[in-house]
């Protein structure tokens, strides 16, 4: 009964007698253990074992050692003993032997090694679903399974001693095949995600392939194993994914319709899709509300804007974008897609139900996958090159906004129905995108608007100075601030200069600004000095009622935190007072070019109350430029004020052809392309009075010196040629010197002033001021300031620290 195993695994068998000693030993027990039959026969079978188990031959008496006993005797696991002393792992099997007569004659014991592969081990790897193979060094095929014989749509007998590169020349140099080369070279194992096209597929498949080293028991490489299956679904489903993240990370970083329709477009190129149009409605480009769903589903040609276009080469057969119009005729993809608000897949030919290992895209290009309807073979597509497209309505809040198409013509996978769902997420994100932005391009326009119908719409002209404005609004993300500026005529030919700031952007901080400018302007025709002004502006502040709240609270009003700065140039002194709220001091560049900045404390923020706001003044020489700015002129990310402040004062020293040229140069040199505030600069370059323009006098309160008053006035109104208004002077005079010596206080003073008006004034140390009313009947007296009101074009009262003005202004016409 000799059986001799493989050389490599050899079975041992032993023959043992009823008494438990050795009768026979094989050539496998020789091989397995290294004794031979002269060293074993006649020894018991025990000696044999490390730790014989009670029962087993020659160790010990059990029921099987009985004549009529059946079946094998306990066998198991055991530690054999090996001839060079070591032990040797091995399942060790007993069988009784029986003769004719039925009784037990001895028995057969085996023994195998217990690292021996059993033959159902063999089967399960031949018939593991997984692709398995086994190449030598020189990557020579010595073994494959039936999974991977069918992958390579080749036999084992078809390629078994033959090289993988000869094999497969069109394999040369792909990353799979030179990892093969690199773990028999190196040893190392690895693993890698190989994109394959199995025969007769037209879908790409994703195989997960590891490949390791096999060693010899010294350790030496003598094959390269690998395995590998196809997965796809997962591998392309992860690209979807990825390509959603790219999106959610890429569309809608903007505020901006025509920008998120570019990201739309460029996203999903070339990973998805190899070309992507986008298609808006006007009014959506316009940031107004799209066309009703009614008026889109009603029929008709509908004609939208190429907002954006993607490609992922070169095309000139496409439309040019973004500025294009395209028409969708009544019937058209396009035009059903919008009116009915549903995806339309339309494939240049049948789908490919792939080859037999395409798990992936074969299951997703199943028609059981694809919605109702749904896709439209449409062979006319091909004739444009493309292979398929899918067109999506752009849905956003119950309203249709426009049209997105994803077609593919430069691979041959069709789309699939996962391909549909990825479209159909790309585009309600992008839609929702595209109408945020819509919506904010709206709210931007209307307090763009809103500001600069605020804003003065064109600088007046003034003798005292020749003024330039420059205004520019933060970018599409910031929204419109609130910056602004005015320039206000005062009495005695004097001007005001006036820039604040509105903490915040958007409409409520339009309308803020506009609330503060009006209240400057109203405070201003009080004439108060800009210490003064600053201190009931910010008591209007303070005082402002706040905005009621559904909830019977209040919202601010906004104009907590606003700066200004107020400064009042006088062209006859030459002198500039000014004060500030928290607001940055103007610069000063002299003629000769010499440029400083004004140096203050400027005092608190309107509406924090209670810290007082000083006056400084200064006096300019005639040709001096003044420039007042808003902080978001000098300030950015990268620049910081101080160093905006001297970046400033070096342009503005520089010369220019005319103030507005300067201006413009100015607000270019300092504004980044990105802003985040407004920016606004107003420039003044002074003039001076020339002093034969200013006549003044002390008159004495005395009734009769009214009479001497009006020689004085008309002796200078024939000097300065004006001897037109000598009559109405006179007039004006005789009752404004009057009503001082009547109703005011030592010192009088009377000042005529020529500039584009005449202006008459009469100064006094009482802080009274007169009022307007009209006289009754028998009255002697109240109607000389209504005369006065009747033949100027205007008068007023300003206070001063030493009494009270009285002024009023006669217009000479073009000068």
């Amino acid at each position: 009964m000799e059986t001799t195993g493989e050389k490599d695994a050899p079975t041992a068998v032993v023959v043992v007698d009823p008494d438990g000693v050795v009768s026979g030993w094989s050539e496998g027990a020789l091989l397995l253990l290294g004794w031979t039959a002269e060293e074993t026969v006649g020894r018991p079978v025990a000696d044999f074992l490390v730790d014989p188990p009670p029962g087993f031959p020659g160790n010990g008496s059990t029921g099987n050692d009985s004549p009529g006993s059946d079946g094998p005797d306990p066998t198991g696991l055991m530690a054999v003993r090996h001839r060079d002393g070591s032990t040797v792992d091995a399942v060790v099997t007993a069988h009784p032997l029986r003769g004719a007569d039925g009784l037990a004659v001895g028995r057969v014991v085996t023994v195998q090694r217990w690292a021996r592969r059993p033959v159902i081990a063999d089967r399960a790897f031949e018939q593991c679903p997984f692709a398995l193979g086994v190449y030598d060094p020189d990557l020579r095929f010595l073994w494959v399974n039936a999974a991977a014989c069918r992958v390579i749509a080749h036999t084992e007998e078809q390629i078994r001693g033959e090289k993988y590169r000869e094999l497969f020349p069109e394999l040369q140099g792909v990353p799979y095949t030179d990892k093969l080369s690199e773990v028999a070279r190196t040893g190392v194992p690895a693993r890698l995600i190989t994109i394959f096209k199995p025969l007769g597929s037209a879908y790409a498949n994703a195989w997960a392939t590891s490949i390791w080293p096999v060693r010899d028991a010294g350790g030496t490489v003598r094959a390269v194993a690998n395995w590998g299956f196809d997965m796809s679904a997962e591998y392309w489903a992860r690209q979807r994914l990825l390509i959603l993240n790219e999106a959610t990370r890429g569309i809608g970083r903007t505020l901006d319709v025509t920008s998120t329709a570019r990201e739309l477009a460029e996203t999903p190129v070339p990973g998805f899709a190899d070309l992507v149009t986008v298609d808006l409605f006007d009014e959506v480009l316009r940031g107004e509300e799209p066309p009703a769903s009614a008026a889109v589903a009603a029929g008709g040609t509908i004609t939208l804007g190429r907002a954006a276009r993607h490609s992922a080469k070169e095309d000139p057969d496409l439309p040019p974008g973004p500025s294009a119009r395209v028409s969708y005729a009544p019937g058209s993809v396009a035009a059903r897609c919008m009116s009915a608000g549903r995806s339309v897949v339309q494939l240049a030919a049948e789908p490919n139900q792939g080859g037999e290992w395409a798990f992936g895209p074969g299951l997703a290009a199943d028609p059981a996958h694809w919605p109702p309807g749904t896709p439209l073979i449409d062979r006319s597509i091909a004739a444009k090159g493309l292979t398929g497209k899918i067109t999506v309505p752009l849905l956003a809040r119950g309203a249709v906004l426009g049209v997105v198409a994803f077609a593919r013509r430069d691979r041959p996978e069709a789309f699939t129905a996962d391909d549909l769902i990825l479209a159909e997420e790309l585009a309600a994100k992008a839609a929702v995108a595209i109408d945020n932005a819509r919506r904010y391009t709206r709210e931007h326009a209307l307090a763009l608007t809103l500001q600069r119908s605020l804003l003065p719409q064109r600088l007046p002209y003034h003798g005292a100075i020749d003024v330039a404005s420059g205004y520019l609004p933060a970018g599409a993300g910031a929204g419109v601030g609130g910056d602004w500026f005015d320039v206000i005529a005062l009495s005695g030919a004097r001007v005001a200069l006036v820039v604040g700031d509105v903490v915040g952007h958007g409409v409520h901080a339009s309308a803020s600004m506009g609330r503060l400018r009006t209240a400057v302007r109203t405070l201003a025709d009080v004439d108060l000095p800009p210490d003064e002004l600053l201190t009931h502006l910010d008591d209007l502040v303070l005082h402002l009622p706040d905005d009621p709240r559904p909830d019977g609270g209040y919202e601010p009003t906004g104009e907590t935190g606003a700066t200004c700065l107020y400064a009042v140039y006088d062209p006859v002194s030459r002198r500039c007072a000014m004060a500030s709220a928290g607001h940055p001091l103007p610069l000063v560049v002299s003629p000769d070019g010499t440029g400083t900045a004004v140096e203050a404390q400027p005092g608190p923020p309107l509406g924090v109350g209670g810290l007082p706001f000083e006056a400084i003044e200064i006096e300019l020489p005639e040709g001096s430029l003044l420039a007042l700015y808003t902080d978001g002129l000098v300030e950015s990310r990268e620049r910081g004020a101080e160093q905006g402040t001297a970046d400033l004062l070096r342009v503005l020293s520089e010369p220019a052809a005319s103030l507005e040229a300067l201006c413009d140069t100015a607000m270019k040199a300092m504004l980044a392309e990105h802003r985040t505030d407004d920016a606004a600069l107003l420039l003044a370059r002074t003039r001076a009075l020339d002093p034969d323009h200013v006549a003044d006098w002390d008159i004495e309160s005395d009734f009769a010196q009214v009479a001497h008053a009006r020689r004085l006035a008309a002796d200078q109104l024939a000097v300065w040629g004006l001897e037109e208004t000598a009559f109405v002077t006179e007039l004006v005079v005789s009752e404004l010197v009057t009503n001082a010596i009547k109703y005011g206080q030592p010192p009088i003073r009377l000042r005529l002033i020529r500039n584009t008006s005449l202006i008459c004034e009469v100064s006094d140390g009482s802080d009274t001021s007169p009022h307007l009313r009209r006289a009754r009947t028998f009255d002697e007296g109240g109607r000389g300031l209504m005369l006065v009101a009747q033949l100027t074009q205007g008068w007023g009262t300003r206070h001063s620290t030493s009494g009270k003005t009285i002024w009023c202004a006669q217009s000479l016409g073009p000068t």
